[in-house]
């Protein structure tokens, strides 16, 4: 099986999350600028076998899109060019970087650490492709 790679698209970061080949174990990856996450991709894909991507989908609480959205469509349109034979979804992001500010809390991280804003997205990547997992099966 090939793995499942989730990206939590911020104008900032981009935090990255995988799975396990099996596709049950979502695990933090890396964190990359917007501007060096489609580099990062074609290196990623060129060493690893990835059936699909999820992008996180953020939305307000009354679910409206995020004004971030605009720039997520950007990024799909030029992901769909450079990889139109990936298979791509969407997955709902609400409330995942305070989930991941929480593990973080959790697992006893120094406040100093906590400011790890990178971290946090990749955290929160994590969670959005765990969900993702949780209810495919």
């Amino acid at each position: 099986m090939a793995r499942i790679l989730a990206i939590d698209y911020g104008t900032k970061r981009c935090g990255i999350a995988v799975t396990d080949e099996l596709q049950i174990i979502a695990s933090g990856l890396t964190t990359v600028s917007p501007a060096e996450l489609m580099v990062f991709l074609k290196k990623y894909f060129s060493e690893e076998q990835v059936e699909k991507v999820i992008v996180g989908e953020p939305k307000q609480k009354d679910g409206s899109a995020s004004e971030v959205e605009g720039a997520i469509g950007k990024f799909i349109e030029k992901f769909k060019k450079a990889f139109p034979e990936m298979k791509l979804e969407r997955m709902d992001e609400r409330f995942t970087s305070k989930m991941a500010f929480q593990t973080m809390i959790d697992s006893g991280l120094k406040k100093k650490q906590r400011q790890n804003k990178a971290l946090i997205d990749e955290i929160s990547a994590t969670i959005i492709l765990q969900d993702y997992l949780n209810r495919k099966s």
